[in-house]
């Protein structure tokens, strides 16, 4: 069960309900007469919001935290857009500390996160539950949520099934012969990601329930981490090899150019938990010169991606099949949202699930130009 936030918190947010205004740290200090002219309708303070992103290297983190910022301006939290403050950890876990200490010492009202590492930052966000400052995740889970409001992001299990499935399902009876592109180890995310693709091709190949496909992922999953590969005979299914690229296209390269050279006689498809890293493999692939080459990203939608799925850019060497939407716009919306329903509404934190989920999807050549919007 998750912990009680400190009173402080719930009495600011009752504060902030009454249009008394709060959010800074000397608002303890107003005097009565500005606490009266906000009571007659004059300007009510501003919140002090921050942002701990694990990186800005890649659309997504980019997208991502501009639509945190301009949806705080959009909801009335800040003043602008500009006005939400932005520390990038550059994907170290002891500068992404500092930046939490930062917040906590400047005594901000809201804080989102898009953490490096789901274990490191347990502490960072306990940090914050202790000084009376909610947290929301965003992007990226964490293994403890005691500490933080919730974590919000795109149903990763669901929309990596629906992929795999959905692949799985145009192939046929072809044999499929793959290798895997990952993000981070033990990154939870990233951990949906691949084992909801894993899970949707077992389900559809297999011709068995979505429950016993998860369980038959679980081990496949263990086997792939620890032995470096995976097979099922009876689903024609082998992931001959797993890369490492932290989210972005040059940072799988190396692995991905490996990866091509050691599979390139069987190699027909490339699964990755995001489309940065596809890029990176079919760029691997492309200088390989490799045809007949399937990719299939378990998220995140960007718009170059639907640019190869709906044909306006060609893939060389073969077909972009599909993504799962990972949309950092509805990230963003349902993320400020409940940031103004603590902060101004004067919700409980404790009422909401550790967990908030987008909708899943798929996105194919039949749904793209639907979805396109929601890209970046």
């Amino acid at each position: 069960m998750k912990k009680k936030l400190l009173s402080v918190l719930l009495c600011a947010a009752m504060v902030a309900t009454m249009a008394v205004g709060c959010g800074s740290s000397d608002s303890s200090s107003e005097s009565s007469d500005d606490a009266a002219a906000e009571e007659d309708g004059g300007e009510s303070k501003e919140f002090k919001i921050g942002i701990a992103m694990k990186t800005q290297d890649g659309p997504y983190f980019v997208a991502l935290t501009k639509g945190l910022q301009e949806k705080c301006a959009e909801l009335g939290l800040v003043e602008s857009a500009d006005d939400v403050v932005v520390l990038n950890a550059n994907m170290d876990v002891a500068k992404q500390s500092e930046n939490f200490e930062t917040f906590i010492s400047q005594k901000y009202d809201m804080v989102f996160c898009d953490c490096i590492d789901p274990d490191n930052v347990i502490a960072d966000e306990q940090s914050c539950y202790d000084a009376g400052i909610p947290v929301i995740n965003v992007d990226s889970g964490v293994n403890d949520g005691s500490y933080c409001v919730t974590t919000v992001y795109s149903d990763n299990k669901q929309n990596g099934r629906l992929c795999g499935k959905s692949f799985a399902e145009s192939m046929g009876d072809e044999e499929i012969y793959s290798i895997m592109l990952s993000g981070e180890k033990g990154n939870v995310a990233g951990n949906e990601r691949r084992q909801g693709l894993i899970c949707g091709v077992l389900e559809q190949r297999l011709g068995i329930s979505e429950d016993e496909a998860w369980k038959l992922t679980a081990e496949a999953d263990d086997e792939l981490l620890n032995k470096g590969s995976y097979t099922n005979e009876e689903a024609k299914f082998t992931i001959a090899g797993q890369g490492w690229g932290n989210w972005t296209v040059n940072d799988i390269l190396d692995d991905a150019n490996d990866l091509v050279v050691k599979t390139k006689d069987k190699l027909n498809t490339m699964f990755a938990e995001n489309d940065q890293m596809l890029f990176g493999g079919m760029q691997a692939a492309d200088d390989a010169g490799l045809t007949g080459i399937h990719y299939v990203a378990a998220a995140d939608g960007a718009q170059e991606a639907y640019d190869y799925i709906n044909g306006t850019t060609e893939c060389k060497s073969g077909e972009y099949y599909c993504t799962g939407e990972n949309s950092p716009v509805q990230v963003a919306i349902t993320a400020t949202n409940i940031a103004k329903e603590i902060l101004v509404d004067g919700k409980d934190p404790e009422s909401y699930d550790e967990v908030t989920l987008t909708e899943a999807i798929c996105v194919t050549k039949d749904n793209v130009d639907e979805r396109y919007e929601f890209g970046f």
